[in-house]
């Protein structure tokens, strides 16, 4: 079992709500499935706020760190204050996202959240 696939299967035992039912995807993975409603599960690399930017919307980005990023998570700052802590202290955790996933280029995809309830910490054990 490689370091990815025990990642995910530490979080699929941990996520205990009716979202971990669907199929778990990796970030590296999730731009093959544009346009599709899934979970996606990894460590969040990093993370930027831009306030200066139309929307002022959090960026989350998994599979590697900005720019090489694979998939990015964005919450839009009409949504900031639902989270009890800035999204942006997510780096370094593992987090599933549920919600409809979408093409950001030819490698990269993307999904917008607009709640917590759409996104669970992981911890693997």
């Amino acid at each position: 079992m490689n370091l990815r696939q025990f990642v995910l299967a530490g979080l699929a035992a941990v996520l205990m709500s009716p979202v971990a039912a669907q199929q778990q995807i990796p970030p590296d993975m999730a731009v093959r499935f544009g346009g599709k409603t899934a979970m996606v599960c990894g460590k969040v690399e990093s993370a930027k706020y831009a306030q200066n930017t139309e929307g002022q919307p959090t960026f989350l980005h998994m599979g590697a760190p900005f720019p090489r990023h694979t998939f990015a998570v964005r919450i839009m700052g009409a949504h900031r204050d639902k989270w009890p802590e800035p999204p942006e202290n997510l780096v370094g955790k593992l987090v599933c996202v549920n919600g409809e996933i979408k093409r950001a280029g030819a490698n990269r995809a993307e999904m917008e959240v607009d709640s917590p309830d759409n996104m669970k910490l992981g911890v693997v054990k």
